[in-house]
């Protein structure tokens, strides 16, 4: 009984201290989506700038006469430039997530599978911390309560079973 409590308490604990970091670590997240962001915005207006000096409507125009050139070299760079404008798409709506969402909607983002390798590059650089924030703070309680609640809930129930049980032996 005791043992059993000492282990809730320090699960509790433990996931209390690791959900206070998710929101640090979505601040980092967003800190490097920006970044990149911006990095990649300067590729892409450079690739608006050589579109209109010669005179292509648009870049995805000079892209598609690239793409259909008989040199392989202007074809794979068409098809990097092309990468280059949907990863630049890709930025903008996360970094709406980032700027207007809500703490779960950006950690529901950072841990898709489709963003791990991502997550993984950030990770190698966070170092944990205590957030001062009143929203992470009420995220990172309720977060461990409810994971508290789901891995404890077996054994209350099992412990409600077995008393009412030796009751209706007795």
């Amino acid at each position: 009984m005791f043992i059993l409590r000492f282990i809730d308490k320090l699960l509790f604990g433990f996931l209390l201290i690791l959900a206070l970091q998710i929101p640090l670590l979505a601040e980092h997240y967003h800190q490097y989506l920006s970044g990149y962001y911006y990095a990649t915005q300067a590729q892409v207006e450079g690739y608006k700038l050589t579109a209109k000096a010669h005179e292509y409507p648009d870049v995805y125009a000079m892209i598609e006469r690239h793409l259909n050139n008989e040199l392989p070299s202007v074809r794979t760079d068409a098809q990097q430039k092309l990468d280059t404008l949907k990863e630049y798409e890709q930025l903008q709506s996360a970094l709406v997530v980032f700027e207007q969402g809500n703490i779960l909607e950006k950690t529901l983002f950072m841990f898709h599978p489709q963003r791990y390798q991502r997550l993984d590059n950030i990770i190698e650089n966070f170092h944990p911390g205590i957030p001062l924030t009143i929203d992470a703070m009420i995220f990172a309680l309720l977060f461990t309560v409810v994971i508290n609640l789901c891995w404890a809930s077996p054994v209350f129930c099992y412990r409600y079973y077995r008393n009412s049980y030796r009751k209706r032996k007795a």
